[in-house]
């Protein structure tokens, strides 16, 4: 449930409302623009419900939510949300640039990587410490060492890092070093790590899982924001469908349609998307002209050599010029790499 304030409703019409909700046992979360408060209710239906709302100071009107998701709703908070890490931001008008290889190999990758990547204008750095890998046999990533390298290269060219939680147990270790956790697609509807990341003070990026629908990502979503963390970044990164060509098939209609449902940012994944180099350009163009908030490139000094996901790297050299390409589109569409107008 929803209950809107009037313009303008005074600080004590709003904590009544409030303690009301309180004292029935529910939740209740503040979204406060300039003029007006939406306060979205969790708790027992049938309690909420049952309390009168319509006739209090300040209260414009109540509306009853029957999506499973509304913290991430419009409903609740119709400014889009701004994610600042450091100098940069996503969300609100702010684009945004991830960067970096698949995994993190040693330290001579991961500062060619990231210099290239800073000088191409890239606004984040990404890089995968622990790897989720269909095969048991495959390259699982260096761990802590992994996360080392990353928050040196990161801070040797004044970028922020991005790096994926593959346990629960290991989130605290992560935040350590990292500015963005990101939850990848098989953990997507992990919810007991969802929860955790709920009370944690990183932003978090989440991914879209191979086969999951609009609604369970954005419910997955409201995991994180019931719990008090509002710093959410939705991922889509293609979905499994009956198509073998490209690894994936990106669901650029998802995009969209995640801009009018969500507040949150929505940033394209082209690279695990399509899972083919020559493809990752295009599908750039076309994750801006979606709606897209950002964008999250693998990017690899050597993707010949590379440990995990070389066919669907580019080298630096060519992420340059693709940003080159894309700069202009980007301010086509009314936003500012990596700023907040």
């Amino acid at each position: 449930m929803l209950v809107i304030m009037r313009d303008h409703a005074s600080a004590d019409d709003v904590r009544h409302v409030v303690d009301l909700l309180t004292e029935a046992g529910a939740e209740a979360h503040l979204s406060q623009g300039e003029v007006k408060t939406i306060i979205g209710v969790i708790g027992d239906r049938e309690v909420i419900y049952s309390l009168e709302f319509e006739g209090l100071p300040g209260v414009e009107q109540v509306v009853r939510v029957l999506k499973p998701f509304k913290l991430v709703s419009r409903d609740f908070q119709p400014e889009d949300t701004v994610v600042r890490v450091g100098a940069t931001a996503i969300g609100g008008g702010a684009f945004g640039v991830i960067a970096g290889p698949c995994s993190i190999e040693s330290e001579e990758q991961m500062l060619a990587t990231a210099r290239g990547a800073a000088a191409a204008g890239a606004t984040m750095l990404r890089g995968g410490a622990y790897k989720p890998r269909s095969s048991p046999y495959a390259f699982q990533g260096m761990g802590v060492e992994g996360l080392r390298l990353l928050r040196e290269a990161g801070d040797a060219v004044g970028l922020p890092v991005v790096t994926e939680v593959l346990d629960v147990r290991d989130a605290a270790t992560v935040a350590e070093y990292a500015d963005i956790l990101q939850v990848g697609a098989r953990n997507m509807q992990n919810f007991m790590m969802l929860d955790e990341l709920g009370t944690m003070d990183r932003p978090i990026l989440l991914k879209r899982g191979l086969a999951a629908t609009i609604e369970e990502l954005l419910s997955a979503a409201e995991y994180i924001l019931k719990g008090g963390n509002r710093d959410v970044i939705l991922c889509e990164r293609g979905i499994r469908t009956f198509e073998t060509y490209t690894r994936n098939t990106l669901d650029l209609a998802a995009v969209a349609a995640l801009k009018s449902l969500t507040h949150l940012p929505v940033v394209v994944d082209p690279s695990h998307a399509t899972g083919r180099r020559e493809l990752i350009a295009p599908m750039c163009r076309a994750g801006i002209a979606a709606g897209a908030d950002g964008l999250m490139i693998e990017v690899h000094p050597d993707p010949e050599h590379a440990r995990c996901d070389g066919p669907q790297s580019l080298t630096p050299g060519d992420f340059a010029t693709l940003m080159t390409d894309l700069g202009p589109r980007v301010a086509l569409e009314g936003k500012r790499m990596g700023v907040v107008s």
